[in-house]
């Protein structure tokens, strides 16, 4: 009998070496940009910090968002999550819930008592920081890490800007903002709280960078008719005096003029100091509200009546005159010259904010076009050393947003006072759903957190939307599908049918071509799209 016939594949096999000659396509690992990153303004790795998540190991999670974003306890409650829009997961079931697994890694590190190093050594460099809200302290930090001495003046008399004086305790507790303002002036930090900067000029040669982050505290007043005894104000002012212990006295009936977040944040509020009736009047449909559709349902819950299509025309006392609109052939809302009486005892306007420029509004160096201040690419204004961002600069006005831009803006300011100019790593390509194989993943819905039934919590300033424990935690963060990313899966080791593959350190793999035949069965059977079959080199 002859001998048996085999095939050895050996790394010396001259039969394997061949291969290539009619291979057409070749395997490759890539590493692609995951949806959710890619829509987070602030600039978080939201795919690695969820992996050391579900892992279990949360400490290294929150140290790998804390890179990026100083405030994962404030983020996790009020950031609008345009991740979990973008989230890839969402066409197999529902988007990761990744705004409560940063919530509960916020909290988690307040309880534990959790704290950051710095980077760098002292550089001797001092940066003057104006307005100590998410931008400003978002940038505060991130200097500081850097090894910089920073200073934060601000006018109002307590520390967190329109994230204190513009969002409601239902929605962020106090303590849990006072904590991660904390953890930021422990470092070494220094605010100065009830400093308004009047000359900027003065102040700068004391520093060697400026970073402008002056909010949006001025409500925008619109001209309405009305009566002497008419009671107006406007939504900013509201908010404020209740986190300053001043609340006004609204009525029994009150209405607010606006469709934004701050109209339902006013409303919300106006019913938590006792208004029987809180009304929201809007000149457009609810589908053209900029108000975030989680806060109108909340707002619902709690018994806020909205009337739509309509605009006040004239104010006086217990009582205002509203018109009826009706949209034209584009769209827009046009008036009827149809009018109501509609019973109220005051008037709150949320027509939208600004910022004050009167700091800068005489600078020469210093461009303002319609109430914001003209930047460069790397948030500089036109007076070198002076930088701007958050509400002040062209941009959505949004925590997420103001907290992206003073990370951004730190990374320039340091480059700044290093001489050298910060230059940001080039985006890889979007890990887009066509790219995954979600054959692997059995539905799994995203966890959903309790809330406070809305009759009840309408009374109270108690927040509304409870975290997740530590198991939802790691249920929430296991739902990850690692979007281009390889997460170690051993798919591409296990059905290689040439032996193709080898393992390096975990989660490390390495195509032989010596073996592959480029069969594309790894790519395929690959369940985080990280591997493409790309044309053979000739």
């Amino acid at each position: 009998m002859g001998k048996p016939f085999a095939i050895t594949l050996d790394v010396g096999s001259s039969l394997a070496n061949q291969t290539g000659s009619w291979r057409t396509e070749r395997p490759t690992y890539v590493n692609l940009l995951p949806p959710c990153n890619n829509a987070c303004p602030a600039g978080e790795n939201i795919q690695a910090w969820l992996s050391e998540a579900e892992e279990g190991n949360y400490e290294g999670a929150w140290r790998v968002l804390m890179r990026d974003n100083p405030f994962p306890a404030i983020m996790g409650r009020v950031c609008y999550h345009p991740c979990q829009t973008a989230c890839n997961r969402a066409e197999l079931d529902e988007a990761v819930g990744i705004n409560a697994v940063e919530r509960f890694l916020g909290d988690k590190a307040i309880d534990e008592g959790w704290t950051v190093e710095r980077l760098a050594a002292d550089t001797g460099k001092r940066v003057l920081i104006i307005g100590a809200g998410p931008s400003g302290m978002s940038a505060a930090y991130h200097l500081r890490r850097m090894g910089h001495t920073v200073t934060v003046k601000e006018a109002g008399p307590m520390i967190g800007g329109m994230m204190r004086f513009g969002i409601p305790a239902y929605r962020l507790p106090r303590e849990i903002l006072d904590a991660e303002m904390k953890r930021i002036t422990d470092m070494g930090v220094e605010v100065q709280l009830n400093t308004k900067v009047e000359n900027l000029a003065a102040e700068a040669e004391e520093f060697d960078a400026v970073f402008l982050a002056v909010g949006a505290h001025i409500g925008k007043r619109a001209y309405i008719p009305a009566g002497e005894s008419a009671k107006i104000l406007d939504a900013i002012s509201l908010l404020r005096d209740v986190e300053t212990g001043e609340a006004p006295m609204l009525g029994r009936r009150v209405v607010i003029y606006g469709g934004g977040n701050t109209a339902i944040d006013a409303a919300r509020t106006a019913k938590r100091l006792g208004a029987e009736e809180a009304i929201i009047v809007y000149r457009r449909t609810r589908e053209k509200m900029p108000a975030h559709d989680s806060e109108v349902i909340e707002a619902e819950e709690e018994g806020i009546m909205m009337r739509w299509l309509s605009t006040v025309k004239h104010v006086d006392e217990a009582k205002m005159m509203v018109e009826k609109m009706a949209l034209d052939e584009s769209g827009f809302p046009q008036p009827t010259g149809e009018y109501e009486e509609l019973e109220a005892d005051s008037l709150v306007l949320a027509l939208g904010q600004e910022a004050d420029l009167s700091l800068i509004e005489h600078d020469p160096l210093v461009t303002i076009d319609d109430g914001v201040v003209e930047v460069d690419r790397g948030m500089m204004t036109g007076r070198p050393g002076v930088f701007a961002g958050g509400d002040m600069v062209p941009s959505e006005r949004t925590v997420t947003v103001a907290v992206g831009h003073g990370k951004k803006a730190a990374r320039h300011i340091d480059a700044f006072l290093r001489g050298t100019l910060y230059q940001p790593e080039p985006k890889h390509a979007l890990a887009t759903s066509d790219k995954l194989n979600t054959w692997y993943y059995s539905d799994a819905p995203h966890i959903v957190r309790e809330r406070l039934e809305g009759p009840r919590r309408a009374g109270t300033f108690d927040e509304v939307v409870a975290g997740l424990d530590e198991d939802s935690a790691l249920f929430e963060a296991r739902r990850c599908m690692s979007c281009g990313n390889c997460f170690g899966c051993d798919n591409c080791f296990g059905v290689c049918p040439d032996n193709a593959v080898t393992k390096l350190e975990p989660g490390e793999y390495e195509f032989k071509y010596d073996y592959c035949k480029g069969c594309g069965i790894c790519a395929e059977e690959c369940p985080c799209g990280a591997i493409e079959m790309v044309p053979e080199e000739v």
